[in-house]
């Protein structure tokens, strides 16, 4: 449990006994905590693969590298939930960025790379869905160099629903973004299985990872509805 202390408490986050607190658009709010289950799926297990993977690489890395990671920490600093100011550890950030070139196949970077301006997606809308074909259609017209869109989806939701950050789960990469648009039909069908019902809702996120730095852009999400 996070607590933010004024004259009283004046902001709450995390897990409490049987709660989490948080807060959205409204306010702020408690839910029931629920602990989630381990599949142990083979997306579940590659993802864990991964992460011990790229903790060998960072065992692997010179001192003098180690140090140089450990000094570029200050250039991806981050506000947290509560606006302050946070630093990732060298091995974190490591991590961070190597996990997210690694995710749009990229190989390992074993020096801190100098952060780049990615493009903007701006705006995401999702068009007509079929049972083949998830049409979406974004502000950027085209690509930056080395840049790569990663797809987030939910799989069909009930019509009222909009909590649904812990249902995303990655379906695709690299995607050739022309003149503004693509197709997320096959990977939606590959990761949630077909065909496409197109009466029910879902959520669709995407976000723009560069593949020289492994930076993750601002994401855009939409929600389809039937």
């Amino acid at each position: 449990m996070k607590v933010k202390f004024g004259a009283i408490v004046v902001d709450g986050r995390n897990k409490i006994g049987g709660h989490v607190m948080s807060k959205n658009r409204a306010g702020a709010y408690m839910r029931t905590k629920v602990t989630p289950v381990n599949p142990r799926s083979i997306d579940q297990q590659n993802v864990r693969s991964r992460l011990s993977s790229i903790s060998a690489s960072w065992d692997g890395l010179t001192s003098s590298q180690v140090l140089a990671w450990n000094a570029a920490v200050s250039s991806w600093s981050k506000s947290d939930i509560f606006g302050d100011i946070k630093h990732p550890s060298g091995f974190n950030l490591f991590q961070k960025l190597n996990n997210n070139m690694a995710r749009v196949g990229v190989m390992t970077i074993t020096d801190p790379p100098v952060k780049v301006a990615l493009s903007i997606l701006g705006t995401l809308s999702i068009g007509t869905v079929s049972a083949s074909a998830i049409p979406l259609t974004f502000s950027l017209q085209t690509l930056g160099s080395g840049e790569k869109l990663e797809i987030l989806a939910t799989p069909p939701v009930s019509t009222g629903k909009s909590f649904v950050k812990s249902e995303y789960r990655i379906i695709g990469h690299s995607l050739t973004l022309t003149t503004g648009a693509c197709d997320a039909g096959a990977l939606y069908m590959a990761k949630f299985g077909s065909p496409i019902d197109p009466s029910k809702p879902f959520f669709i996120q995407a976000r723009i990872v560069s593949g020289d730095t492994g930076q993750a852009g601002i994401p855009v999400a939409a929600k389809f509805n039937p």
